[in-house]
Order: structure tokens, then sequence, then C-alpha cells
């Protein structure tokens, strides 16, 4: 194999705009057919490079993943949830893959009855995973979600659950989730457009009947919108729900109405955000209408769509941001954000009990469980914190008291108190203060010697909890401080941190990633000639900004699945996600003011001829939400133009989409091979086999 990089021919190709043409001299690196002979030989030049320069790490990355797999439980099985009369659970078998999905009944002595064994089911195929798996009213036959290719675009399937035989159908090209309705023969499911992959219409399937035959009950006009379908916790309805970046609607339908009468609940208007659920005679929302960190209202089931008819359940707070509601039929149970990091709230709906279930560590996340019935006093919650790991409660919101039903185990001797966690604000350049949180051991002296393992998101007001992953501790336990940037474009502290990192305030993200790597230089936790720094999707995004804007910072950066060519993508109406994106960050096609803005901090765009970090890239061949070209077009604009001799890599999964490998077990391999990677970047002894210089 080669130890010479991949040079992809240039062919400059004009690329358009009503403000003005750029040349891209590898715009044929797309192929929308997959199949064009020279763009897969490219591909595989950039794996072939990839792994003979892997070469002499290859001990190191076998034993890193070994390290990795070897804390996993071989047989693990999950929490089992109630439902309808069952106890609803997954498993593994030692040294599967994927899970079985299993359940029995509530009797202590009831067998386990097999619903889906999806280690079977991905036997002889290169890439499986299941999306949504949902059991009928009547208890009788399975449906599911199966994707064998990567690429998002599901096959929806159904088993008898007595005799065990699967009905004849294949729902193509389905979004990931169905509905069923009360007569346990017809469901619902969302069909994607094929082009764009996002799902359009809302279709009505009869069990044993042809997809043909299926009719359409809804069709969504509006290109911006998701649209996806679920039944209510409580059973009674069926919900189409439609969300934007800025706009949300529901619209509900008895699940015992044969005819399925779908009545919008509160119609759709710019700005207004919302989630919807029924418990009683009474609908509860989730809405930012006059509360930018959203509230929590009641209002009857026919009058839910007048807003004078709303009954404030948790008002509006500056200091709090309202993340997530279970509406139970005597609690309400409330998942919000303080002083950056996630907590729970319960209270009666009379309002006369309210308790704050709270973490005691510096830096933890908490997230409401799964929960499929509303009569219960028990609330179900996973607390994680950067030392503790993922920890499943059973809280009575009657009593107050709560039980531990699992702790995630950690296999081959985790010893929790070697480790400390910190939760710091740092100074960002224009006053902000950013969030961070740390991991480290306890026995690493504080005198700015240690490398830097930083990681950061900041786009769709997703934020990045600072929860327990077995897998950085391959990197803790060599002396790396593992530090979480909280970075503007999430939502940590709040709706306007979101605002403040998208559409055109969209540098403060990568200006607080920056300013946080300095922060910890100023305050000795780490070394600034070995500061690394990963991020994936739009974190890739802020990895590519990052590395033009200040490549002085970082000696080694890792991109996954990187949105790079944002201008070009953008542009372009015809690939997956673009029209859904203009909120986030704007339309380059209707504003110059937009377009300049991309175009002033777009990675593949602002590639100079300067020196860089060293940079390991991956891409999926067939990942939907950033398409594969636009890596492997900034791989090679960074080579074409880069002064220095450090290397970019880039690693081509060929059997996968956005996510990765998804098995329990490969998804380690590529863990394994960035760790490696930067290990031989900050000059760590177990890479000497591949120094940097």
């Amino acid at each position: 194999m080669t130890r010479d990089p991949p040079r992809p021919a240039r062919r400059p190709t004009e690329v358009r705009s009503p403000f003005g043409s750029r040349s891209d001299p590898y715009y044929w690196l797309r192929d929308d057919t997959r199949r064009d002979p020279a763009v897969r030989a490219h591909l595989a030049a950039e794996n072939a490079y990839c792994e003979a320069w892997f070469e002499p790490l290859a001990p190191l990355v076998a034993r890193l993943e070994a390290e990795m797999t070897a804390r996993l439980k071989p047989d693990d099985a999950s929490v089992p949830v109630r439902d309808h009369g069952y106890w609803y659970f997954s498993s593994y078998l030692a040294g599967a893959e994927f899970p079985r999905y299993l359940r029995r009944g509530l009797a202590a002595d009831a067998p386990e009855e097999l619903l889906l064994d999806a280690a079977d089911a991905a036997r002889g195929r290169d890439y499986y995973e299941v999306g949504a798996l949902e059991v009928s009213p009547d208890n009788r036959v399975l449906g599911w979600a199966e994707d064998a290719v990567g690429r998002r675009q599901y096959v929806l399937r159904f088993r008898d659950l007595a005799g065990r035989e699967a009905y004849p159908e294949a729902l193509e090209n389905a979004e990931p989730d169905l509905a069923w309705c009360d007569d346990s023969r017809t469901v619902l499911y969302v069909a994607k457009d094929p082009e764009t992959l996002l799902g359009r219409r809302v279709m009505r399937h009869r069990l044993g009947t042809p997809q043909a035959a299926d009719v359409c009950l809804y069709e969504e006009g509006d290109a911006s919108y998701y649209l996806g379908v679920h039944r209510g916790k409580s059973g009674r309805f069926l919900y189409i729900t439609l969300h934007s970046t800025l706009a949300s609607e529901y619209r509900y339908a008895r699940a015992a109405d044969p005819a399925l009468a779908f009545t919008v609940a509160v119609p759709r208007a710019r700005d207004h955000e919302y989630q919807l659920d029924d418990v009683g005679e009474r609908f509860v929302l989730r809405t930012n209408d006059a509360a930018p960190n959203f509230r929590i209202v009641s209002a009857p089931i026919a009058a839910v769509a007048d807003r004078r008819s709303w009954r404030d359940e948790v008002a509006a707070r500056d200091d709090a941001f309202v993340a997530g509601f279970e509406a139970f039929r005597d609690h309400l149970a409330v998942a919000e954000r303080s002083g950056g990091l996630r907590r729970l709230r319960v209270r009666t709906w009379d309002g006369r009990e309210d308790r704050l279930i709270d973490g005691a560590e510096p830096a933890f996340t908490m997230r409401l469980g799964a929960h499929e019935e509303q009569d219960t006093t028990l609330l179900r919650y996973v607390y994680s914190s950067l030392t503790t790991p993922p920890s499943t409660y059973d809280y009575d919101m009657a009593s107050g008291k709560q039980v531990l039903l699992k702790r995630e185990p950690v296999e081959g001797g985790y010893e929790p108190a070697r480790y400390a966690s910190e939760f710091r604000f740092a100074p960002a350049r224009d006053g902000a203060r950013v969030p961070v949180s740390l991991l480290y051991r306890r026995d690493l002296p504080r005198d700015g010697r240690a490398p830097l393992y930083q990681v950061g998101y900041g786009a769709y007001g997703l934020s990045q909890d600072p929860a327990f992953r077995s897998s950085v501790l391959s990197l803790v336990d060599r002396g790396f401080v593992f530090a979480i940037a909280h970075v503007r474009g999430g939502q940590e502290l709040g709706r306007s941190w979101y605002d403040a990192g998208r559409l055109l305030a969209k540098q403060h993200t990568f200006d607080d990633f920056v300013d946080v790597t300095r922060f910890l230089v100023a305050e000795r936790y780490v070394d600034p000639a070995r500061a690394c720094g990963m991020g994936g999707s739009a974190g890739g995004l802020l990895i590519g900004a990052v590395a033009n804007q200040a490549p002085g910072d970082y000696r080694a950066l890792a991109a996954h699945v990187p949105f790079v060519d944002i201008v070009t993508t953008m542009l372009d109406e015809s690939i997956p996600l673009t029209t859904n994106e203009y909120d986030e960050w704007g339309n380059p096609a209707a504003s110059r003011a937009v377009y300049e803005y991309l175009l002033g901090y777009s990675p593949y765009d602002n590639v100079a001829r300067q020196a860089y970090p060293a940079l390991l890239v991956t891409t999926g061949y067939h990942d939907s939400q950033v398409q594969y070209w636009e890596p492997a077009k900034w791989v090679a604009r960074l080579r074409e133009l880069k002064t220095d001799a450090r290397p970019v890599l880039l690693r081509v999964e060929l059997e996968a989409g956005h996510g990765g490998r998804p098995g329990r077990y490969e998804r380690f391999r590529e863990i394994a091979e960035e760790y490696a990677f930067l290990l031989a970047a900050v000059g760590h002894p177990d890479a000497a086999a591949q120094p940097l210089g």
C-alpha cells in the first residue's frame, strides 16, 4: 500500500448563486448514484492511504479496542419497562453486536418471549439497524423498522407473535416510526421523498395488503418541516407531529376512530414551538408562547387551540430552561436546565407539592426514562456524570422515595474514586461565560503539561451533557484531560444560548471552543502544544472552522462526518435536509448577507496556505445527513493548500451512514483508531511507532 496521500484531479466546476459564483475544483467527487467508478476508486485510495498510515499503530489500535470492549458486560440487559400487561426489555448474548428484544408477563414466573433477534436479522448484512419497535394494542403483532444500508430509508416489517409468522409486506422508504390504531390491524407510518429523504406523507396501511394499496392521510407541502407519527401514552390518540427549527404543529385523531379524522391542536405559527400529550380530559403542552425558555400549560382538549384557555402548570423562568416533560395521572415530571446542568422536577397538578431532584456531583445530567403508562406514581429517570455510569432509578412521586434499579456495569476494575470532575466557566472573548465540564485522573499533576481532548457541538439547540463515556477512560488513564466545551448553539444556558450560536451569530460557536482551550491552558490544566479537539456532524463544522481560524492552538483534530461545505449544500434543495436547515444556518440563495456570512466561515471555502493541525476525518458513504463528498472534498483541498507535513487522513466507511457502524462492539474500532491518532499526535509513548514530528 502506498504512503503517498491521494491527489484527486482538479476539475473546476462553477457553483452559481444569486450573489456570485465560486469555482469548485473537486465538485466532481459528488456522485448521487454512488456508482461512479472514478469516485469509488478515489475513496478506496483514501482508505488504502489511511490503512497504511495506521499500520505501525495497529497493535495500539487493537489494544485500545480491547480495553473499551472489555469494559462492557458481555451479557447485559436493559431495565424492563411496563406496558399493557408485559415487561419489555432488551438483552445481549455474550459477544453479540446486536440485541434481542423480549417481553414477559407481569407474573414473577412468566416466561420470556422473543420479539425480535436483531443479531439474527443482521446476519449476512454489512449494515443493520433497528428503528421503532411497536407492539399492537392487542399485544399480538410486532411492527418494527429496519435499515440495512445506513441511508435512514427504513423498511417496516410485521410479525404475528402468537404463531411467529411474518406478514408478507415490507413497507419501503419510510421514517423509523409507526403508530397502531385500536383495531391492531391498521398502522400509520411516514413515507419519505426518494430524493430529499424528507418525510412527506402520512400513510395508512392495513396488515396483509400491499404497500401500493396504502392510503395517504396527510401530505406536508412545506419542505422545512420534519414529519412524524406516534401513539400517545394514554392510548386514546394518534398524533401527526410537524417540527421545523422555529415552529411546530400537532394533529390528533382518536385511535379508535375508523375514519381517522385528524384535528389540528394548535395551528403552526412562526416562532411558536410546542410539544403535546394528553392526560385525563386535557392536553399538556410545552410551549415557548410568551416564554423564551418554555413553560408548561394545560387546556381542555376541545379548546386547546384557544390560547386563552391555557393554564400555567410550570411558569416561564429566566433562570431555568424547560427541556421536556412526562404527564401522569396525579403528577407532572419536568426536565429543566439550570446553571448549565439538567435536573428533574416533580409536582402535583394542584401545585401543593413541588420537588427538585438534583445531583451531588460537580458535572452531571439527569433525563426522563422510558414510560409507557400514565396511571402510576413511579417516575423512571436516569442519572449519569463524568464519573458515574448511567444509573436508572424509580422515584415514587407520592412519597419522594427512590430505588436504584440498575447502574450500568463497567468491567475491568473501574474505580470512580480514581477520577475527578469539575464544572467551570471559561471567559469568552466577548465577555460571555462558557460552561466546560472536565474529567481527569485525581493523581494528574496540575502543572500545565497534560494533553487535552476537548469535544464540542453547538448547533440545533442540542446540548452535550456531562454524561459517562467509558471509552474516554482510555485517554484519561493515559494522562489526558477530557473537556466538554458547552459552546453557544446548544441550550445548556437556555434558549438565548442557542440563539447566540446560529444564523448570523454562528461565529460565537467557534470562538467559544477556542476560548475554552485557551482558558484551560491559562489555568494550567493542559499543555498548549498538546491540545486536541473533536466534533461530529455540525460539530465537525465546528472543528473545520477552528482548523482554519485557530490552527496554532491545536496539535490534532478529529472531525467525524463533518458538515464542511455549507455554502454549496445550502444552495441545493435537492440535497437531503437542506430545506429543513434554513432557520439554523440561513438561506444563502435568499439573502446576500447570509451568503457572505456562510462564505466567511465555511471550512471548505476557507482552507488557506498555512500550517494545520494533524487531521483525522471520517465519513459514511451512505450518509443521508452529511453527504460523503463534503469531507472528501475538504480533505483534498487541505492537502492541496496546507504548508505543513502533518497528516490529513480520510476514513470512509463504505457500508455505513451518518452514525457509523451500529454494532455494540464494532463502533469501538473507529474510536480506537481516533485515540491512537491523538496519542501519536501528542507524542505518547504508546504511539511511538508512528511519530508525527
